[in-house]
Formats: structure tokens, C-alpha cells, sequence
């Protein structure tokens, strides 16, 4: 009996094929989709499309399978990063549902489903009434039902790279050489549609669609994954590089030095370009990038929110304040032009289009934009984070001139530093970011609170 509650996360579903996924689970998925959200009732068609692990294509047909039973139809839109898929059920008005474990290892598959128009479904809108359904259906064990919608194919790539390309005008781009690594992802599918007829000269890298990942993880969130583009980068003298996950809705950024360019500083990049276009407009952050970000989106006449991490809190505050762009320190950036979904694509091409805009390499270009020192994300294995959350609060939270919030976790500010505390919602690890004026400040906080956490009980 699969565990339905095991695979079922906060936000999709993902586990290990097939002791945890297999066709049944995702037939029985594909049918309880169709119930939930009511699809009959509401366009009656559900596109779906997956991504280049093994196990994809017949994970997604036995979904389409499922949906098709209810009589609601089914658009295959094939091979797919997920903001293509996203793309998708923004043009068609239709939920969505895309195959895919993203930076997850190679055994692993997943699948990521969207309302109309890439509105989420996470666990409190629609996901866990999925997994009841799912698990009832797979404990009942009935047999199949017939299908009675049609299953059809349809390619969007074409549609969805003219999409990307009228948001962001690079017609007055200078060529630039960029070496980009798909890491064997979807990168490699879309990369060449979006960049084709652009003053873009690119060097692939792991370009061949490959679930077994043979050359480095899909995952550009750890820094040994972007030691051969950084290389490469240096080896052919480009003027920058990209990274691309698993699925290629998030993209990291290289400068031409090879040294890699934080997502807050592709946030506050992207923010201050949108901001151009959009005077006055929100723009959402979530609480652990840098302070350079909300300080950029005011100076340039923008109101910066500050969101939990998490993509359904961010569309969710988009959805609410209108907010034309939103950034996460995960390199999730999502954009009103896109549906309020996230695409690394349209903020890469924000990029190359803010660098050959102008004469300066790109390590000159976002120096504006890295004012502050960061730790990164560093976890430790706690067994009680509440006390150890505790403890923190106590020994920070009363010094003078210390500002405590709990919006997502505990962040204390001392004005030229600050750090953050969150509790993983699946494992015993607590998650710090530190971030300080300079290197020394910066070091010195993040071993003070780390001693404190990793303290013997």
C-alpha cells in the first residue's frame, strides 16, 4: 500500500518511482484533480506535461488516463519545464498538471498541479482533498473506468518563447557570449526556443535530456553544482553564465569573473526594471533575502512587502496587493506579466537584457545590487526547535536597539545585521540565514547563533 500521505507535500507531490509513485497513484491523482476543482463544471479540460525523467511520460499518460475517466478532456503539451507548463494553463484558462521532481535525485518524480490560469494548489487549497481522495481510491482498489474525454497533443514552446520574448525587449542588446548549464533538465529543451534570433551566442552545457542527471545534481541551490559552469564561464571568457534546476523554472546567474551572483541580487535587478515600466507598484520579498532588496524597491519609488518563503505566500500577497514582481532567495522569481507564476527564464532574460543595455561586465552591473554580506541558508539537526528557537529569542531579542518579528520563524534585526531562524516543517533541522554590513560581522553572528543551536542539550 503506497503511503499517500508520505508523497502528499505541502505544495505537490514527490517520491520515490515506484515504491511511492507509480501509474496508479498518478491515474488515481489525475481523477481526484478533475473532482476537487471541479474541472467539469469549469472549462472541462485539465494540459499536462512532464519533464525528461524515465518514468515521466508514463506517469503523466496514466494522470491524462485519470482525468480522461471523468469525461473531462486532456491537452499533452509533452516535454515541458514547468513555467511552460505554467505558460499553458495561463493561455488555455486551464488547470494544470506538470511531471516533474525538479532538483530531486534521479529515483525520484513528482507532480506539480495548478488552478486556471497557474493559480497554486497547495496543501490548504485543493492538495490534501486530492490526497484523500487518492488514498480512498487506492484502498477501495476499483477497476479502471473507461475514458470518455479525448486526449490530445499540443505543442506551446513556439507560443511560449514569442510570450517571453514580447515581455523583455532585447533589440537593444549587445551580443553576448553566455555559457549555460541545463544540468541535463528541461533547460535544455526550452533554452534553445527562447534564445533563438536573440544577439545571444550560447555554450551549452549538458544540454542532452538526461533523468539520470550523469554530469552534477540539477540543483544550482548548492554551490558544488555550479563549479563547471564557473569554470567554463572562465574558460571561454563569456560575459555570463546561467544554471538552470531540474525542471528550469529557477535560473542562477554566473559573472563573467566566475563567481555567482546571489538571487536577491537578481531580485533587486529585476525589480528596479520592472519598477521602470510599472511606477508605484508593489513588490514582494520573501524574509530571508537580502536588505539590499526592499532598500532598492524604494528607492525606485516601488513599496516593498515582505512575504514567508514559500510560493503560494508569495503569489498569494502578488494576488492581494497587485504586485508586479516577486523574488525569493531560492532564485524563484515570479511576475504579473506571467500569471503570477514563477519562470527563471523571464528573469534570465532580464538579465542579458540589463547587461547589453550597457558597456559594464557583469560583475560591474550588480555590485550596486550586493550591498550586504550572506551566510546562505545553513541547517542544523536540532530534536527541540521550539527551546532552541527559544533560547535564541532570549539571548538576542532584549539588547537595545534589536527589532523581533515571527512572520516566519524568528528574525532579529540589529539595524547592520540581522539573521533568521525557521523550523523545517518536515524534518528536526533549523534553517539560519545571517546577514551583516561586512564579512567580519557577518562570520562572527553566524558562529555566535550557531554555537547557540548546536548547543548539547
Amino acid at each position: 500500500m503506497v503511503d499517500v500521505a508520505a508523497i502528499f507535500k505541502a505544495y505537490d507531490v514527490r517520491g520515490v518511482v515506484p515504491d511511492q509513485l507509480d501509474e496508479s497513484v498518478a491515474r488515481a491523482t489525475g481523477t481526484a484533480f478533475v473532482e476537487v476543482l471541479d474541472v467539469l463544471a469549469n472549462g472541462g479540460a485539465v494540459v499536462v506535461g512532464y519533464d525528461m525523467r524515465p518514468s515521466s511520460p508514463a506517469l503523466a499518460q496514466a494522470f491524462a488516463e485519470g482525468v480522461a475517466a471523468t469525461g473531462a478532456d486532456v491537452i499533452l503539451i509533452g516535454l515541458a519545464s514547468t513555467d511552460q507548463l505554467y505558460f499553458a494553463s495561463g493561455r488555455l484558462g486551464l488547470p494544470g498538471a506538470m511531471f516533474t521532481a525538479s532538483h530531486n535525485p534521479a529515483q525520484y518524480n513528482g507532480i506539480k498541479l495548478c488552478r486556471a490560469g497557474a493559480a497554486p494548489v497547495g496543501a490548504e487549497s485543493g492538495l490534501r482533498d486530492i490526497a484523500d481522495l487518492v488514498a480512498k481510491a487506492l484502498a477501495e482498489d476499483a477497476p479502471a473506468r473507461p475514458i470518455t474525454g479525448s486526449i490530445t497533443k499540443q505543442n506551446l514552446l513556439p507560443a511560449y518563447a514569442d510570450h517571453l520574448n514580447d515581455l523583455v525587449d532585447l533589440s537593444k542588446c549587445r551580443p553576448l557570449q553566455v555559457a549555460v548549464d541545463a544540468g541535463n533538465g528541461m533547460g535544455g529543451h526550452t533554452v534553445p526556443a527562447v534564445f533563438a534570433g536573440l544577439p545571444i551566442e550560447i555554450v551549452p552545457m549538458y544540454f542532452e535530456l538526461d533523468g539520470s542527471f550523469p554530469n552534477h545534481e540539477a540543483n544550482p541551490l548548492d554551490p558544488k553544482n555550479l563549479v563547471d559552469l564557473q569554470a567554463k564561464v572562465v574558460e571561454v571568457g563569456a560575459d555570463l553564465g546561467l544554471a538552470f534546476d531540474g525542471d528550469a523554472d529557477r535560473c542562477f546567474v554566473i559573472d563573467e569573473l566566475g563567481a555567482p551572483i546571489s538571487p536577491s541580487a537578481v531580485t533587486g535587478l529585476v525589480a528596479v526594471r520592472e519598477l521602470a515600466k510599472h511606477p508605484g507598484s508593489a513588490v514582494i520579498h520573501n524574509l530571508i533575502t537580502s536588505k539590499a532588496v526592499p532598500e532598492l524597491i524604494a528607492e525606485h519609488g516601488g513599496r516593498p512587502i515582505r512575504a514567508r518563503v514559500g510560493h503560494s505566500n508569495i503569489k498569494q500577497l502578488m494576488a492581494e496587493t497587485d504586485a508586479v514582481f516577486g523574488g525569493e532567495h531560492s532564485a524563484h522569481y515570479y511576475f504579473r506579466d506571467f500569471w503570477r507564476a514563477d519562470t527563471g527564464m523571464l528573469a534570465a532574460l532580464h538579465v542579458l537584457a540589463a547587461l547589453g543595455e550597457q558597456d559594464q561586465p557583469a560583475s560591474e552591473l550588480f555590485r550596486e545590487f550586493e550591498r550586504y554580506v550572506a551566510s546562505g541558508e545553513i541547517n542544523s539537526t536540532v530534536a527541540d526547535q521550539a527551546a532552541a528557537v527559544a533560547e535564541i529569542e532570549r539571548l538576542y531579542g532584549g539588547r537595545e536597539g534589536v527589532t523581533v518579528d515571527h512572520l516566519d520563524g524568528l528574525t532579529i534585526d540589529g539595524g547592520d545585521w540581522w539573521f533568521n531562524v525557521r523550523a523545517s516543517n518536515t524534518e528536526p533541522l533549523l534553517r539560519l540565514n545571517v546577514e551583516a554590513a561586512d564579512v567580519a560581522m557577518m562570520v562572527a553572528l553566524r558562529d555566535e547563533v550557531l554555537a547557540v543551536i548546536r548547543r548539547p542539550a
